[in-house]
């Protein structure tokens, strides 16, 4: 529990330094970079993004703050760890709203999504991010055409019966008739795509990577609108 809740801690800290990086004006990456070179920290677990999920991390920060408080102890960080991946799960929501101008403004929108498991190479949605963003635009009026190599079944299990979200054979398919793209899981074939296409393929040629999987250099010169997770 302590590992998993160790792990967790440095995930929630990125997400935080990326939305104080955002606010100011900063590039989280430099400051990943810097923090990541230092022996004492290291490369691992150190990306910000759209929040951890699956089985283990969420179960595991509980079960040691639970135990805790069963004790007699107040797990504050342990608190912290997850009241702040919880918000962060939300933040690509806010990022499509500060975008638009509004939440109405995303009514009649359709949104399309690259990934719904919570990590790569797994089928596993359990408090995956994609699911609060899902809710969140439904919500709101928004349709979803989504697509995941792995996860897709699953997807389709959960929401089955619902008209408002479709599930896409691939991801070139996700973008038809999509007013934006959103990167929600980090998905090797993803890293690589043909942004030319992209743009051609969406109707306002805008891209939000809850994953900062891309160079922005190279969306910006096919002509995209790109924003990612704490930077500039």
């Amino acid at each position: 529990y302590a590992a998993n809740a160790m792990l967790a801690t440095k995930i929630s800290f990125m997400n935080e330094i990326a939305n104080i990086a955002e606010q100011v004006g900063a590039d989280v990456e430099m400051v990943r970079k810097g923090i990541g070179s230092d022996p004492r920290i290291g490369w691992h677990f150190i990306y910000p993004g759209a929040g951890y999920g699956g089985s283990c991390f969420p179960k595991d920060v509980q079960a040691l703050a639970k135990t805790a408080q069963q004790y007699g102890v107040q797990p504050r960080l342990l608190d912290a760890v997850e009241a702040v991946n919880d918000a962060q799960k939300g933040h690509l929501f806010e990022l499509l709203v500060r975008h638009y101008g509004s939440e109405a403004a995303l009514r009649g929108k359709t949104v399309a999504l690259w990934g719904l498991a919570f990590k790569p190479n797994t089928d596993d949605m359990r408090e995956a991010p994609s699911r609060v963003l899902i809710a969140e635009l439904l919500s709101r009026g928004a349709r979803v055409k989504a697509y995941d190599p792995v996860a897709g079944h699953e997807a389709q299990r959960i929401y089955s019966g619902d008209s408002r979200i479709a599930f896409e054979a691939g991801p070139t398919d996700a973008l038809d008739g999509a007013d934006a793209l959103v990167i929600v899981t980090e998905w090797k074939e993803f890293r690589s795509p043909d942004f030319d296409a992209i743009k051609a393929k969406l109707k306002s040629g805008i891209i939000f990577d809850g994953r900062n999987i891309f160079d922005p250099a190279l969306p910006r010169k096919a002509g995209l609108t790109y924003l990612s997770i704490g930077r500039p």
